[in-house]
């Protein structure tokens, strides 16, 4: 089974990550730039609020097998201190059922995956 992992962190630690995530053996990830709030509903300095804070989305598909390894490495390099912030993020994991490969046609399904690096 394959899973997809979306985390939204900070812009800053980004290329931490990707590197993290590359040294690991997981280099397949797209990357987005987003914006939006979290439970603290923004940040406010002075009289003004901002609503929507810079992030950036990651998101990769993986071996079920691999899931807490990734989830493990991109928490461990997206925090900002040993505990942790307001702002640092969340990460989001769902099941894939297929993953088509545009090029060659090739599906390969939730079951034919198992063992196949993403």
């Amino acid at each position: 089974m394959m899973i997809m992992i979306r985390a939204i962190i900070r812009p800053e630690k980004s290329d931490a990550v990707l590197a993290a995530l590359m040294d690991a053996g997981f280099p397949a990830v797209t990357k987005y730039s987003v914006a939006g709030r979290g439970k603290q509903r923004g940040i406010k300095i002075g009289e003004v609020t901002y609503d929507e804070i810079p992030k950036t989305m990651l998101v990769s598909v993986v071996n079920a097998a691999d899931r807490d390894f990734v989830i493990d490495t991109i928490m461990k390099t997206a925090r900002t201190s040993s505990k942790g912030a307001f702002g640092d993020g969340k990460i989001f994991v769902s099941p894939v059922e297929d993953v088509y490969t545009i090029s060659s046609g090739v599906r390969e399904t939730a079951a034919s995956a198992e063992g196949v690096p993403a």
